[in-house]
C-alpha cells in the first residue's frame, strides 16, 4: 500500500502534478514537490539536502523553488534558490506557509500545496517570465522519500 495514500490519492497527485505544470507555463522557474512519510531534523535542513538531490540548484537562472512535505511528523519547508530568493520581499516565503499551515490544519493537504505552488508560481512569473527559448529543466511530477 502507498504510504501516502492516507494524504494524498491518485486524483490529489495529478492535481498536485498539473498545479505544478499551470504554474510553470508562464515563468522560465522550476517548482518542485517531494513528499516523505518523516523528517528526523530540521525539515528546513532536509528541504536543502533533498533540493540538492533533485539538483534542483543545477537550474539556469536559479529559480528553483522546492516545497518539501513529511506527511507523518507534520514538517515542511519552503526552500528556493538563489536567483528567487534576491527578488522575493523578506516576508513571501513566510506567507506561503501561513497558507499551507491554514489548508494543513483544516486537513486540505493537496489544496495546501495546490495554493502553495499557484502563489509560488505567480511570484516566480512576476520575477522570471517565461521566455520564448525556455526549456522544462526540471520533472515536474511529485517526488516521494521514505
Amino acid at each position: 500500500m502507498d504510504p501516502f495514500s492516507k494524504y494524498f490519492n491518485a486524483a490529489d497527485k495529478s492535481r498536485i502534478t498539473d498545479a505544478v505544470r499551470m504554474a510553470e507555463q508562464e515563468t522560465s522557474g522550476e517548482i518542485r514537490v517531494h513528499i516523505e512519510s518523516k523528517c528526523k531534523i530540521d525539515p528546513l535542513d532536509r528541504a536543502a539536502h533533498v533540493f540538492k538531490i533533485l539538483k534542483m540548484h543545477q537550474t539556469e537562472r536559479r529559480n528553483g523553488v522546492l516545497i518539501y512535505l513529511a506527511v507523518d511528523h507534520r514538517k515542511f519547508a519552503i526552500i528556493g534558490d538563489a536567483g528567487i530568493n534576491a527578488v522575493v520581499p523578506d516576508n513571501f516565503w513566510n506567507d506561503v506557509k501561513a497558507t499551507m499551515v491554514q489548508n494543513f490544519s483544516e486537513g486540505n493537504f493537496s489544496n495546501g500545496l495546490i495554493e502553495a505552488i499557484q502563489m509560488t508560481g505567480e511570484k516566480l512569473k512576476e520575477f522570471f517570465p517565461h521566455q520564448s527559448d525556455d526549456i522544462n529543466e526540471l520533472s515536474d511530477e511529485i517526488s516521494f522519500g521514505k
